[in-house]
């Protein structure tokens, strides 16, 4: 059983989209001050808030004069935010975030959370709590059997569009078994390269609409601050930023879907993404190839149905050692596209890595220890290569070379290193 979000669009009467309007203006405002007593309590006093007492706050804020307006909505967003703000503080004690931030009527986005006593479902209709007509959705696809939403999220993007997520309990059907494991790696100029020689290509969303793009953007620049013109011009280039955002989630999800399906192990390079875009010349492609939305949609999708997905080292020369004889080459610049190994064998770089990550990942699964080679294993002091991902699936059957693989087994060399 798991926690699964259905996302639909939907389209609010004038009605309902004042009344939510008002609602997220609340939960901004609520959720800014909770965070500005908590810091000033600590900051003054040294006193630790908890929920409860941003609970208290909160009732006390309502019978304010200059605050009654908060009366006007569902309680239900106004509580949920400062739940919100409590798992904030939460991932910050735990070092899993940084302290929490305040809340920007123009860039934060606009949400509100509503649980099961905020909303009424019923024969597939939602009807949201101080509304008195349901919600006009568009059904993009069925809901499992018998499921009813735990939570309900309505939220505006930044467009314009209106969206609500429903939250419901469901079992996924785990995938058929299967006998192919396979190494991917990930790239600019090819989006993924398989180890079975397979290349999917970069689309580049950003660049085919880049035109488009600037252009909105200079009329943006034209316009004068704080005008309806400035307003409708930001409109058109959020339309075009939406539009970039929406075909690449939808290549990505194609993509690890079929991964998902045809494989048993899937196994990837944990690259730093976020130290990565800082290089000015490649940060632009970079998060336009979106790698770590990829690995992101891959954990999941391995989670639900029964796959493994294997995450080897960000250290491991994948590219500069020969997949055939296992000799490691001195230096690979990124220029290199192809190159020919002193065995004799002619590589085509990415190709070859993914070999390489491929069998370093079914060393780990064999090992259970590193695919590194030892002389680096001081730059960071930690174990040679990562282990399964947090969010694999356990207990999965041991992935092993399969029809679909097409690689020799690890080299012995490797696997002697790897030996604890």
């Amino acid at each position: 059983m798991v926690k699964r979000a259905f996302k639909f669009r939907f389209y609010p009467t004038d009605a309902q989209a004042a009344e939510l309007a008002r609602t997220f203006g609340c939960v901004r405002l609520v959720y800014n001050m909770a965070l500005s007593a908590r810091t000033e309590a600590w900051t003054m006093r040294q006193e630790r808030v908890t929920y409860n007492a941003t609970s208290a706050m909160l009732t006390a804020w309502k019978r304010a004069e200059r605050l009654t307006f908060l009366n006007d909505v569902s309680s239900v967003p106004l509580q949920q935010a400062l739940r919100h703000l409590q798992a904030a503080f939460t991932n910050f004690f735990a070092k899993r975030a940084r302290y929490p931030t305040f809340k920007s009527r123009k860039r934060s986005r606009r949400a509100a959370e509503y649980t099961a006593s905020a909303f009424r479902w019923r024969n597939g209709t939602l009807t949201l709590a101080k509304m008195t007509e349901p919600l006009r959705i568009v059904w993009s696809r069925p809901l499992p059997d018998g499921a009813s939403p735990t939570t309900v999220t309505v939220s505006q993007d930044g467009a314009g569009r209106w969206f609500v997520s429903l939250l419901c309990d469901d079992t996924p059907d785990p995938a058929p078994p299967t006998r192919v494991a396979v190494g991917v790696d990930v790239g600019i100029g090819s989006l993924l390269t398989l180890s079975t020689g397979t290349k999917v290509a970069n689309l580049r969303h950003e660049r085919s609409d880049h035109t488009r793009l600037a252009r909105a953007q200079r009329a943006l620049a034209r316009k004068d601050r704080g005008s309806k013109n400035r307003a409708k011009a930001g409109l058109r280039v959020a339309r075009v930023h939406a539009r970039i955002a929406d075909r690449r989630k939808d290549h990505l999800h194609k993509l690890t879907t079929r991964l998902v399906r045809e494989n048993q192990t899937i196994v990837i390079e944990d690259l730093p993404v976020r130290n990565m875009v800082r290089n000015r010349s490649l940060a632009r492609a970079i998060a336009d190839a979106a790698w770590r939305q990829f690995r992101t949609l891959l954990e999941y999708k391995a989670d639900w149905y029964g796959r493994e997905v294997i995450a080897v080292d960000r250290w491991y020369p994948s590219s500069k050692i020969c997949s055939c004889c296992g000799t490691a080459a001195d230096k690979m610049p990124l220029h290199i596209r192809t190159w020919t190994c002193r065995c004799g064998a002619v590589h085509d770089r990415d190709v070859n890595a993914a070999r390489n990550i491929l069998a370093a990942g079914l060393a780990v699964t064999a090992c259970g220890d590193g695919v590194r080679p030892q002389r680096e294993s001081s730059r960071t002091g930690q174990s040679s290569a990562k282990q399964e991902l947090p969010r694999a699936t356990k207990g999965s059957p041991r992935p092993f070379r399969g029809e679909g693989s097409q690689l020799p087994h690890p080299r012995s060399r490797t696997l002697s290193e790897a030996i604890p």
